[in-house]
């Protein structure tokens, strides 16, 4: 391959003409700046200089090679040169080396706000606004965590709990508690391995991981990354090209654009989703779903069910089960949350004569930061839950270990919730367990939640300051 010198790319640095450097290669991406889906600006900012850095976190390593033609690799850069280059540390990156090096001691953080708390100091900004925000106003975002307060406990007492057993199944698999590592997008914004941190600490705790179609690691970097018999759960977001889903079934990896690039300063906004998913079929309905039972023996579950009367539609076209969520409060602000929507759902099916303890898995995200959540969910009918942010931010600040520890305190949460509400197994958390009359009652008072209220940080309207 051709050695081209550092000098010779610094020369291509306008629109009609501009050369990058990603990973010692250089590419001319002169046809592809109009094309790129994170738009022109990001490219731009690193014409004629090395844009490996900043091309890592969002992309999939194979990106290039699948989606851009052979002829825009024009050589190679010598890679004595690229490492002996200046390299001048930013005012941000002297900031975030110093959040790190001040940190708490991971056996400091004693619950998921702690690593909330701990990844809004050492994260990039940009990384920071795409993990945290949600959609709009963020209200469906709060009321996620929020309505786990309008449940309480009805403990019991004089019960043996000397032993609690935490395991259950889910989809067939043994696990070691109801909760699964639920997809989110862009991993490697906090953590250089990305996803791959989740599926190393998901087998260290025989938790189940699910794999994000936004992935910033590709599917064949995160599979290989699993540990035997580890089980993985696969998020499919449709592609319109419907002939690309079924060589999905046996290897998948889907593009994360580097759409983080409107602006210097990021908004706290759906740009980023919107760009990330634009490849989505909008035209997806339950019709689609024959098809895909067709070319798959894999089961099915629909996630992003938010009523009853679409439960009850994907058990009668033959679902192995739904995720009751509104996607983190990202999409459609003043949807409700899982757990408010769980018991209507349940009661649903039953009428239907689904028993879905049995026949019909119902699993729910979004807003779980206790072991008394999952223990509400639970008990509410759930037979699982999955957790996103959480694990992104244990992930951030303190890599496997705190992606393993979040979990431990998860585990120790419920054991505790367990033992102090009588129930040894998970086949004894039962609905007479919590009172949901508060459920509905969106104005009812509840006790202020501290830590999730000094973890949360408020938005601000464009005359005030910018949240970044």
């Amino acid at each position: 391959m051709k050695t081209i010198s550092l000098e010779e790319v610094a020369k291509h640095t306008s629109k009609k003409d501009v050369w990058v450097i990603i990973h010692g290669k250089v590419y001319d991406l002169t046809a592809f700046l109009p094309e790129h889906p994170g738009g022109q600006k990001i490219i731009m900012k690193y014409a004629g200089r090395d844009a490996t850095k900043a091309f890592d976190p969002i992309h999939p390593p194979d990106i290039i090679d699948r989606f851009l033609s052979p002829e825009v690799c024009l050589g190679e850069v010598d890679a004595a040169s690229l490492a002996s280059a200046p390299k001048v540390e930013t005012e941000q990156e002297k900031q975030l080396r110093i959040a790190h090096e001040n940190k708490p001691r991971l056996d400091e953080m004693y619950n998921a706000f702690d690593f909330e708390s701990v990844a809004k100091n050492v994260l990039p900004p940009d990384a920071w606004a795409y993990y945290s925000s949600g959609s709009d106003d963020e209200v469906t975002m709060r009321e996620n965590h929020n309505a786990f307060h309008r449940i309480w406990l009805r403990p019991r007492v004089m019960v043996d709990v000397a032993k609690i057993d935490m395991n259950t199944s889910m989809l067939g698999t043994k696990t070691a508690i109801p909760l699964y590592i639920t997809a989110t997008a862009l991993g490697k914004l906090g953590h250089p391995d990305g996803e791959k941190v989740l599926t190393r600490a998901a087998a260290k705790r025989d938790v189940i991981q699910m794999i994000p179609t936004l992935a910033s690691c590709s599917f064949d970097e995160i599979v290989a990354t699993r540990a035997d018999n580890q089980t993985q759960w696969l998020q499919l977001y449709v592609n319109s090209d419907r002939r690309r889903e079924k060589d999905m079934r046996q290897k998948y990896s889907q593009e994360a654009p580097d759409e983080m690039d409107n602006d210097d300063s990021f908004q706290r906004d759906e740009g980023a989703a919107r760009a990330i998913s634009a490849f989505i079929d909008p035209s997806l309905n339950w019709k689609d779903v024959a098809w895909f039972k067709s070319i798959t023996k894999m089961p099915i579950i629909i996630k992003g069910i938010q009523t009853a009367e679409d439960a009850v539609l994907a058990w009668k076209y033959g679902c192995a089960g739904v995720v009751l969520s509104n996607h983190g409060g990202r999409q459609l602000d003043f949807a409700p949350s899982a757990v408010e929507i769980l018991p209507e759902v349940i009661d649903a099916l039953k009428r239907e004569g689904c028993d879905p303890k049995k026949d019909f898995d119902v699993y729910i995200d979004g807003g779980i930061r206790r072991g008394s959540d999952i223990f509400k969910a639970v008990a509410l009918g759930a037979k699982g839950v999955g957790i996103g942010r959480p694990f992104l931010f244990a992930m951030s600040g303190y890599g496997d270990k705190g992606v393993e520890r979040l979990i431990q305190l998860y585990q120790d949460e419920l054991e505790m919730c367990m033992r102090l509400m009588g129930a040894k197994t998970i086949e004894d958390i039962t609905p007479d367990m919590v009172d949901i009359r508060n459920l509905k009652d969106h104005f009812v008072a509840n006790p202020t939640d501290y830590l999730a209220k000094h973890a949360y940080e408020k938005m601000h309207p464009r005359g005030n300051l910018s949240k970044l």
